[in-house]
């Protein structure tokens, strides 16, 4: 975001599809939550995968990459088409080969890749509440705060149903400002949301082999953690505070990454906000677009 951005960074560069073809087959068949499942039994999947998502955070440094896994099936949804799937957003579309060929998804193979293996061991968790749980289980434990998530979205079930290609924000658009509008709007997102949500840059780092953006390396990325390289926006790239904020208005250190719609957040006088409360809710909110729910009102883990 520059939310589509977000975060085309963490594991190294953008791996060729063809190695994860028994992967992406293994992810299409595995959508569906089994019919068997209680509501005890996906609570009990769900609180497994989350620690075996915060081991892996543990073990990878990966939090950017799930960040932006999360976001990015959701970020498809449009608010004017009723019809689900049709509206997009978070239905766990993004396992499907054709849409991590989108553009703006390059790279993302590599956090199935990195998730998959939950999924294998917790089956009854959809891809859709997996995305979402790593997404806001990675913000949380890189500092971040405690994102209010509930579960119990649906998969599609076929290629057939992933979003068409442009819906997620470019990075470098005519007027920064108005596309982000724009995007987000479309989204049902305000401008406090987008705010808050473009915060999350304080996370991870930008590639220029996968988004055309950012240097190849930095004093601040060259030995990584997890792949050495890339752009960062803020110097300690895999804490969450905001630090991306004072880094995007001062613009003092020519290491540190600022998009055009990073910029246009301080010069659109509008866009003003509060960080840690608000991205939280813009968070949990962006992490529902076009879900379906099984309950109907989810499940909650608190």
């Amino acid at each position: 975001m520059a939310v589509h951005h977000l975060l085309r960074r963490g594991i190294s560069g953008s791996s060729p599809l063809h190695p994860l073809r028994g992967l992406l087959l293994a992810s299409q068949e595995l959508g569906r939550r089994p019919l068997s499942s209680s509501a005890g039994d996906v609570v009990a999947e769900l609180r497994g995968a989350r620690e075996d998502v915060k081991q892996l955070l543990k073990t990878t440094s990966c939090h950017p990459i799930l960040v932006r896994l999360g976001w990015h099936d959701a970020g498809t949804y449009d608010k004017n088409i009723a019809e689900w799937p049709k509206c997009g957003g978070a239905n766990g579309s993004l396992r499907f080969e054709i849409e991590l060929k989108h553009g703006a998804n390059a790279g993302l193979v590599n956090a199935l890749k990195l998730i998959q293996p939950t999924k294998d061991k917790f089956s009854g968790v959809t891809y859709a509440d997996l995305f979402q749980l790593a997404s806001a289980t990675a913000i949380e434990e890189a500092g971040g705060p405690k994102i209010p998530m509930i579960y119990g979205r649906v998969d599609v079930t076929a290629p057939e149903q992933c979003p068409p290609e442009g819906r997620l924000p470019a990075a470098g658009p005519p007027s920064p400002a108005e596309h982000l509008r724009e995007v987000f709007y479309r989204m049902g997102l305000n401008d406090k949301e987008i705010v808050a949500l473009s915060g999350a840059h304080t996370l991870g780092r930008a590639r220029p082999e996968r988004s055309g953006w950012g240097k190849p390396e930095t004093k601040y990325t060259k030995n990584g953690p997890g792949a050495p390289g890339g752009q960062s926006w803020t110097s300690q790239w895999l804490k969450f505070d905001n630090s991306y904020f004072k880094v995007v208005k001062e613009r003092r250190d020519e290491d540190l990454l600022v998009l055009p719609t990073d910029a246009a957040l301080f010069e659109d006088s509008s866009f003003k906000d509060a960080f840690f409360k608000d991205y939280a809710e813009a968070h949990a909110k962006l992490s529902n677009l076009g879900a379906k729910f099984d309950p109907p009102k989810g499940i909650s883990l608190e």
